[in-house]
């Protein structure tokens, strides 16, 4: 009676040494790829932002209508929207990076939650007439998008947001937002000063 032979193991192939080299190198893409910074914030796109914001404060600041006022804003919100996606398009092209890479979808995955957030408000609150409380609701809320999304962008981004906020907050706790004019006083040194301050400093330090 023969002896049973022992069971030949079986072995498996290693992968093709190039498809190896195709796993790393999309490993180190990735990686690569998730911690760098999103640099197509446009300090120029910045800067007519805040320059037609200033136009805006001037405008809303003769209306005596309520709606009318709300109107200036938003049209300034839509138009300020606009020029951003403009000139963020404009300088990711230039710099040869996409609007789409984690990077950027991280930034705008920050940016826009709170947005909604104050367009729901923004409703809310026109409907209930506490006016006063929108300009200081407005900058606190954009300030803290650019504060989330910024923190996948240069460290001048959070930084702008940080004093958006600390001006709603101001603009919030402040009795002199039950006047119309301070409302518009602090949305100008908000959407516009703020704006043209630091989109100079962006594009000086950043490339445009």
């Amino acid at each position: 009676m023969n002896a049973p032979r022992p069971a030949r193991p079986h072995l498996v192939q290693p992968p093709a040494l190039h498809l190896r080299a195709m796993d790393n190198l999309r490993f180190i893409r990735e990686t690569m790829e998730g911690a760098a910074r999103f640099t197509a914030v446009s300090g120029m796109g910045e800067v007519a932002v805040g320059l037609t914001a200033l136009g805006a404060a001037f405008l809303a600041s003769r209306q005596a209508d309520p709606a009318a006022w709300i109107g200036v804003w938003l049209w300034e919100a839509l138009l300020g929207v606009l020029i951003t996606v403009g000139a963020l398009a404009w300088k990711a092209r230039r710099v040869e990076i996409s609007l789409f890479s984690q990077p950027g979808r991280r930034f705008a995955l920050g940016l826009f939650p709170p947005f909604l957030a104050g367009a729901l408000l923004t409703l809310i609150l026109y409907q209930a007439g506490a006016l006063s409380v929108l300009p200081g609701m407005w900058l606190l809320l954009y300030g803290t998008g650019v504060v989330t999304g910024g923190a996948f962008s240069v460290r001048i981004v959070p930084v702008m947001g940080l004093a958006f906020m600390a001006l709603g907050g101001l603009a919030l706790l402040s009795p002199l937002v039950m006047h119309t004019a301070w409302r518009d006083g602090f949305l100008a040194a908000g959407f516009g000063g703020l704006h043209i301050f630091f989109g100079l400093v962006i594009a000086r330090k950043h490339g445009g």
